[in-house]
């Protein structure tokens, strides 16, 4: 089969996907975690926690609602309706690591739970801290003058 016929065949069984339709899903319901995670961290301001410790608690009570659905096998529902929007980052990465954990989990803790918990979320991490990295680098030689940490 040449290059035209496999294309034609390719376009041919591949369903078209409502590309307007799941940006406006992810749109919504990633802006309604927003919304939701903002509220927390207004309950949390108004309890008395300064900006600083009702975003922690705030993000806290995300990736512990997230485990939570993931467990249930609701999350995995949720996304597949919401499409990109449920994997606003922190609830994505919570997902991935319980999720991850979940399938491994009966190979034990050690060589199970342990060992393939990062499998998924491990590139994440590494992505993550070594763009920390050189966001930091650049700031320091290009952003006037020392990182106060």
């Amino acid at each position: 089969m040449d290059d035209k016929k496999y294309s034609s065949y390719v376009d041919k069984i591949t369903p078209n996907s409502p590309t307007v339709k799941n940006c406006i899903k992810a749109f919504v319901s990633g802006g309604f975690i927003c919304v939701i995670s903002q509220f927390i961290n207004g309950i949390f301001i108004s309890k008395g926690y300064t900006i600083d410790q009702s975003a922690l608690l705030a993000n806290s009570v995300l990736i512990v609602i997230t485990g939570i659905l993931t467990g249930l096998g609701l999350f995995s529902k949720i996304g597949y309706f919401c499409g990109a929007g449920t994997f606003v980052p922190i609830t994505g990465f919570a997902n991935s690591m319980v999720s991850t954990s979940i399938e491994f989990k009966k190979e034990g803790l050690i060589f199970g739970l342990g060992a393939k918990m990062f499998t998924l979320a491990g590139p994440v991490v590494v992505y993550g801290t070594l763009t920390s990295v050189l966001v930091g680098i650049i700031y320091y030689f290009f952003g006037g003058g020392s990182v106060n940490v």
